[in-house]
């Protein structure tokens, strides 16, 4: 860690003036000023950043233009239902329920624009109601891409299909909106793949790899799926077949240009191709880390879904996971929501009308790092004394877990506490006519997941690397150098401290809205 970070620092004393045209003596003006009577899109509108995303931008400029979010749905009225469903009526808005009152409904009738549309498909993203599209195409200042699956081992085709080529589609959207100012992107710091010590904020040339291999074509991988899903039609494969082997196909090609999974890979080549085709079109691509439940607004501990890390604490917190792999010195690049929310805002305004790519990492490795041991402490602390309660009406013991440091230690775990049970079952089934089938499948099905997930995150057990941040940290500087609204849009990790977020807000926050 110390020497990424000597490393970090020689590199930024060493570049050149000439090589940041702009960012070395940048000059960030008001944020709540600039969206004042703008109007931006927001794609991926019922997602979990993107709540917290419309939230913010509501709450502290209520004299925004409009807000148009595209959401997937069959028609208006759908769309119009999944805003209040999905979006306004989480307990993320009450802050903002508290401030209108009664005249929420109203406020938001006038302000925010549900879109039905989807971003695969190439007809302007989907939107059927021409008057609409014409209208986004006038009005629209910023366009945010929030559309995503982040499922590791997704089908292949479906995230291709929303990751990749669903970024092609905003782009092109976004080239004909006459007043835009800015597309922001939204990907993900792994991009990087296993990449040890200083991750630097690099983009990515069209057709790069991480590991050499040469041939990756965007068009080519949309006819490797396309005949693939051919052949697999043809052999008339029931869904769950078609499923299993989209899933592989995925990792076979993101693993043959050297990332470790489909999501990444789907990220990494939507950067390839944004970066290259856009033209003058300005270009902020916000690298996030782990991200995590609110740090601070609209208040403490809102967090939506299960994230990486949070699979673990709540396995640990249920009583399911009694070992971990994993190096217990290695950093957990974690980041809370509302941090990344407000960088991405933040380069909304310092970023406008520039004609760059800019590429913004936003973590805390580098700044504030926390290393595993610490989210073991902090889990093993928690729930000694908040217990969860289990089915049965008892308090759930947790105790120090067994940490298996290596692949063979695990494997060595596994084999003596798993397959030899397993092999026994076996025998002892066969010998009494399939009596013990149902156990045995049931073990056998349950050692074939955990086998599975760690295949999945085995890459991010040992994670090497730390991200930089240069450019979210100039813009960090440029906001207390012009003294802007510094606390209504903090986005500064150096202020966390881990101990209390994790103890105080963040599992806290997994018992309430994830845990039920």
């Amino acid at each position: 860690m110390c020497q990424a970070l000597s490393l970090w620092i020689l590199l930024q004393l060493s570049l050149p003036i000439a090589n940041l045209p702009f960012f070395s003596a940048m000059e960030l003006g008001s944020v709540i000023q600039f969206l004042e009577n703008k109007s931006i899109l927001v794609t991926g509108g019922t997602g979990f950043l993107a709540k917290i995303f419309v939230e913010k931008i509501l709450r502290v400029q209520p004299n925004l233009k409009k807000l148009y979010l595209l959401v997937r749905a069959t028609d208006a009225k759908a769309a119009l239902q999944r805003l209040h469903d999905e979006v306004i009526a989480k307990d993320l808005f009450r802050v903002l329920k508290e401030k209108w009152g009664a005249n929420l409904n109203s406020f938001i009738s006038k302000k925010v624009v549900p879109v039905a549309g989807d971003i695969t498909c190439s007809e302007n993203l989907g939107v059927e109601d021409t008057n609409l599209v014409e209208e986004m195409w006038r009005e629209v200042d910023v366009i945010v891409n929030l559309a995503a699956t982040t499922n590791f081992d997704e089908r292949y085709d479906v995230s291709l299909g929303i990751n990749t080529i669903g970024a092609k589609h905003v782009m092109n959207f976004a080239k004909k909106c006459v007043k835009i100012k800015l597309l922001l992107q939204v990907s993900t710091a792994y991009v990087s793949g296993e990449r040890e010590g200083l991750i630097l904020e690099n983009s990515y040339c069209l057709g790069e790899t991480l590991n050499g291999v040469s041939g990756l074509d965007i068009d080519a991988e949309k006819q490797v799926v396309e005949e693939r899903l051919n052949e697999l039609r043809a052999e008339k494969a029931p869904e769950k077949a078609i499923t299993r082997a989209m899933k592989d196909l995925g990792f076979q090609r993101a693993n043959l240009y050297g990332w470790p999974n489909t999501y990444v890979f789907t990220k990494a080549m939507a950067e390839m191709f944004l970066g290259h085709w856009k033209e003058n079109l300005p270009l902020v691509v916000v690298r996030p880390t782990i991200v995590t439940s609110t740090y601070k607004e609209p208040f403490p501990g809102w967090v939506e879904g299960v994230r990486t890390i949070d699979s673990l604490v709540l396995g640990y917190g249920k009583g399911r996971i009694t070992c971990f792999l994993g190096d217990p010195e290695s950093v957990v690049d974690v980041i809370p929501a509302d941090m990344v929310v407000n960088s991405m805002i933040v380069a909304m305004v310092g970023y406008a009308n520039q004609p760059y790519e800019i590429i913004h990492q936003v973590g805390s490795s580098v700044a504030n790092p926390m290393k595993l041991t610490g989210l073991q402490d902090y889990a093993f602390r928690y729930f000694t004394k908040n217990p969860w309660i289990g089915k049965d009406g008892k308090p759930v013991i947790v105790g120090k877990v067994t940490v298996l440091s290596t692949m063979a230690s695990f494997h060595r775990y596994v084999a003596i506490h798993y397959l030899l049970p397993l092999k026994g079952l076996e025998l002892v089934n066969a010998a009494f006519c399939q009596y013990f089938q149902g156990i045995y499948l049931d073990l056998n099905r349950k050692i074939n997941f955990v086998m599975r997930l760690i295949e999945i995150y085995r890459p991010y057990l040992f994670f090497k690397g730390v991200f930089d941040d240069m450019n979210t940290e100039k813009l960090r500087m440029a906001a207390r150098e012009s003294c802007i609204e510094t606390d209504l849009f903090y986005c500064d990790p150096r202020c966390i401290d881990w101990e209390d977020y994790f103890m105080n807000t963040h599992i806290p926050g997994l018992v309430r809205y994830v845990f039920k």
